[in-house]
């Protein structure tokens, strides 16, 4: 069987039950794909470079094997610059970047970037700012240099909130009033993170990419342009969630 190591942040890891309606697209991955076991080793608050040093990618390395492929997403972390996760966009981030292309290519799998997933940000006039600056252009980069597959999850993104605007695109986000989820008594506004309508259309329009680039034998696909209700989102019980974050991999699903 098939298998696609995923690795990344917090906008494609699975979420335990405590955070729902907070998902990520990795868990929505196997809502389009059939006969491919999807194993979801991103981690809320990674960056390239984080992921690499805590041994992650060392453990995807280890268990990769010819002919699976390994999705890399990273971005909105390594622009953090009060910790040690921050990596300069055209020097250290692409010179980790390089570290899990290499390592997929080394063990005869495939490696497939995707630039992350743009945040919801309007200004006072319903313009859309481009939060990541030039991370997304770094791994584009990349991409034509190494001859790497590139899906483009921030243009796609991008285009998407735009056209919704600033109000309607809330609704993807976790946008909750207080009282509305026992998870945030309080309420939240998060500009970042994706509800189930947006974790779905993100998952579903990597796979179309994926489809149309060949990454995959077109069996291996479902549902590319069939209704699938957020209800099809499924979120870990904590206790699964806290045992498996403590090891290198958050989820499998088949």
């Amino acid at each position: 069987m098939k298998r696609i190591f995923l690795a990344g942040g917090s906008s494609v890891c699975t979420r335990q039950i405590s955070m729902a309606p907070m998902a990520g697209w990795g868990q929505a991955m196997h809502l389009f794909l059939q006969g491919v076991e999807v194993v979801n080793c991103a981690r809320a608050g990674a960056s390239s470079r984080s992921f690499y040093e805590r041994g992650r990618l060392a453990w995807i390395l280890e268990n990769i094997a010819p002919g699976d492929l390994l999705l890399v997403s990273f971005g909105h972390n390594d622009m953090r610059s009060e910790d040690g996760r921050f990596s300069a966009p055209f020097s250290d981030f692409q010179f980790y970047l390089r570290k899990y292309v290499d390592g997929a290519r080394g063990r005869g799998a495939h490696p497939v970037l995707i630039p992350g997933q743009e945040r919801r940000v309007f200004d006072a006039h319903g313009n859309m700012r481009r939060s990541l600056g030039v991370y997304p252009q770094a791994i584009r980069e990349l991409s034509r240099a190494l001859s790497v597959p590139l899906i483009d999850l921030h243009e796609f993104s991008s285009s998407w909130w735009q056209q919704l605007g600033a109000e309607e695109s809330k609704k993807l986000f976790v946008y909750l009033r207080p009282g509305e989820s026992p998870n945030y008594p309080d309420g939240v506004e998060d500009n970042t993170h994706l509800r189930p309508q947006g974790v779905i259309e993100c998952a579903r329009f990597i796979s179309r990419e994926m489809y149309g680039q060949g990454l995959l034998p077109p069996d291996r696909f479902r549902n590319l342009d069939a209704h699938v209700p957020e209800q099809e989102v499924t979120w870990l019980p904590d206790d699964v969630f806290e045992y498996l974050t403590k090891s290198r991999v958050s989820e499998v699903a088949r």
